[in-house]
Parts: structure tokens; C-alpha cells; sequence
């Protein structure tokens, strides 16, 4: 049943762009300077008839996710072996998924990935083609992890499990094919959270920093908001209504949203972390934060590629199944990461 749902919906995303406007209130979408790309115009008129997210609870929230992503997802690229696993997290094992190309590149480090999901929804399922993508198009071994979500698990669990598994990925490389001691970090929305604050930790702790960080519509100002979180308060699927929901069950009442380890752009010294690719998506309430972020890191001296994909959503890593742009942004995505890795991030 579920490969027929899928079958009819990219059957109807295939529809002309006329059909798909008409099916989805008539006319185009056109805010902020953006017009949105009409599959999501679609979809976020399909998702109006659907309780919100808001309205759920942290459970029904996550599996509903999971049933809908896995609608839009595609599969995983052929050539890339997969390897499921068990890594230390932050306070017992936690799952991870291994990626690498038959082809990769044994100079490239190996690529630590952080979901997204505002650290209560998401998972290994939810980025495994994106995940594969990058590992065969930057040709480089990716490690994803699953780490702890909220409520049952309220910050820093995620950020402590994503650490933990940084930490064993750095003494570990070789196992997957990369050179000693080399490896990236990744992330996309709570998972860019993550990783952006992974980099300011290991400087804040002496330790190495990544060879770069790979930041896609990161999440990186929960104490504010800017007004792209007006504009697209009511986008699809992230909403300011949503946004708010995953921080109530992510951080506990004491918690300070301005603390860096929840809001990293609250830093004062941004100086002397990785090199950065930073990609937002238009239609999205954290892109205004997420842009900040990148000017920011700029006026530190650190290296910065800034791309944004004025037509799509947030979460369009997880949709490239079902829509041809998002697959299409995936693709450059890994294309960038490549060529950060050669170093040519001015």
C-alpha cells in the first residue's frame, strides 16, 4: 500500500505546473521576493487538510513525519555500501548508518551526519538517500547517527550523543577508509544546530576542528526571531507554530535560549572554526538566521560558501524522491562538499 501511495503521489508532482497551482489555491506562491516551487505549493496545500503538527503529540508527531517522509524520499544511490552499526552516544550506544562509495577518495575525511527533526522527530530513514548522496558524489565516507531525541530525552542529550560519536568517529577513521584523524561534520536544521556547536566546542575544549562543516538550513537562534519568521510563519513543513512546538519538547523551563549550546550564532567569537558551506532554503522561517550565521562566520575570517535555494522549503534534503529540484539541490550540495574538501572555499 505504501509503494502505491508513493507511486500516485510523484504521479501527481508530475502534473503540469498550471495543474499543480490550480490543485493548490490557483495561483503562484510569491513572498519575501520568492516564488515557491509548486510540488511544494502542492504538498503544503495537501498538509492544510492534515492536523498540525502542533496539535500532536511528540510521538504521533514523529511517526507521522516518518510516514510522510518516507513518501518523498528516494532510495539510496547504487554504489555506496551501507553498514549499520552501534557508536558510543552520551550515555550508551546509540545507532549509526556507514556509507562509502566504491570509489572514494582516501584523502577525503570521513563525513559525521546529524539529522534533522528540532531533536524530536527524524532518523537514520529520514536521510539515508541524501546521506548516500553525499558519499558518492563527494566521494567520501559518511557516518550518520541517530541520536537521542526529546521529550524522553530533553537537550543536551542529542548534542552530548552527537559529541560522543564525533569523538569515537576521530579515533576511528581508518576504519572507514579515511585518513587518520581526519573527518567533517555535517547537519541539516537541528542537526546544522548540532554541528555548528560541535565546532565551537571542540575549540572552546582545544581540541581539533573539523576539516569543514556543511551547515544546511541550520537552526542556530532559538532566542529570537528574525523576519523571515514572520514572513514564512505559515510555511510547509516548518512552520514559526512548529518551530515553537519542537522547542517546547527540546529544552526544559531553566534552559536559556541564549545559551550558545542551544542558539550558536549567540557566540561572541566566531574566529578560528572550520570552514563553512552554509545552504538555506527560501521558503523557510530560519533563513534569515541562518544567512546572519554566514555573514557572521565571514566577518570572523572563517572561510564561507553561502548558497540558498530561493524555491524550496525547508527539509528538502528528505524530499528528493518526489521532487526533481530538491533532488537537484541534494546533488549540488555534494558537489560543494567536494569542493570544500579540495579546499576551495575562498
Amino acid at each position: 500500500m505504501a509503494d502505491v501511495r508513493k507511486l500516485v503521489l510523484k504521479t501527481l508532482l508530475s502534473l503540469p505546473t498550471p495543474v499543480l497551482r490550480l490543485m493548490s489555491g490557483g495561483s503562484a506562491v510569491y513572498q519575501g521576493g520568492r516564488t515557491l516551487d509548486p510540488r511544494f505549493q502542492f504538498l503544503a496545500a495537501q498538509a492544510r487538510a492534515m492536523p498540525a503538527m502542533s496539535t500532536l503529540t511528540a510521538q504521533e508527531g514523529r511517526a507521522g513525519a516518518a510516514q510522510g517522509m518516507a513518501l518523498l524520499a528516494a532510495g539510496a544511490e547504487p554504489g555506496v555500501t551501507i553498514e549499520n552499526l552501534m557508536v558510543p552516544g552520551g550515555e550508551g550506544e546509540v545507532r549509526a548508518r556507514a556509507y562509502r562509495p566504491t570509489d572514494q577518495d582516501p584523502d577525503a575525511p570521513l563525513l559525521v551526519h546529524a539529522h534533522m527533526g528540532g531533536g524530536v522527530i527524524g532518523d537514520l530513514e529520514t536521510h539515508h538517500a541524501f546521506c548516500s548522496i553525499l558519499s558518492k558524489l563527494a566521494r567520501c565516507a559518511v557516518l550518520s547517527v541517530d541520536y537521542r531525541l526529546a521529550p524522553e530525552h530533553k537537550f543536551p542529550a542529542g548534542l552530548d550523543d552527537m559529541l560522543a560519536a564525533w569523538r569515537w568517529a576521530r579515533d576511528n577513521t581508518a576504519r572507514f577508509g579515511a585518513e587518520s584523524g581526519r573527518l567533517a561534520i555535517a547537519g541539516d536544521s537541528m542537526g546544522g544546530n548540532f554541528a555548528a556547536i560541535l565546532c565551537q566546542e571542540m575549540k572552546r575544549t582545544g581540541e581539533p576542528q573539523p576539516a569543514l562543516q556543511l551547515l544546511v538550513y541550520p537552526a542556530v537562534d532559538v532566542a529570537s526571531e528574525t523576519q523571515s519568521m514572520s514572513t514564512y510563519a505559515d510555511a510547509y513543513p516548518l512552520s514559526r507554530e512548529t518551530m515553537s512546538w519542537f522547542m517546547d519538547h527540546y529544552m526544559s523551563p531553566q534552559d536559556d535560549p541564549a545559551d550558545p549550546r542551544l542558539s550558536p550564532i549567540r557566540s561572541e567569537d566566531l574566529s578560528g572554526l572550520a570552514p563553512a558551506i552554509v545552504v538555506t532554503a527560501g521558503f523557510d522561517p530560519l533563513v534569515d538566521q541562518c544567512e546572519a550565521y554566514a555573514r557572521r562566520l565571514k566577518a570572523a575570517g572563517v572561510p564561507v560558501l553561502y548558497r540558498c535555494y530561493d524555491g524550496l522549503g525547508h527539509g528538502f534534503t528528505a524530499f528528493g524522491g518526489a521532487i526533481p529540484p530538491a533532488d537537484i539541490a541534494c546533488r549540488e550540495i555534494a558537489g560543494l562538499l567536494r569542493q570544500g574538501f579540495e579546499g576551495k572555499i575562498a
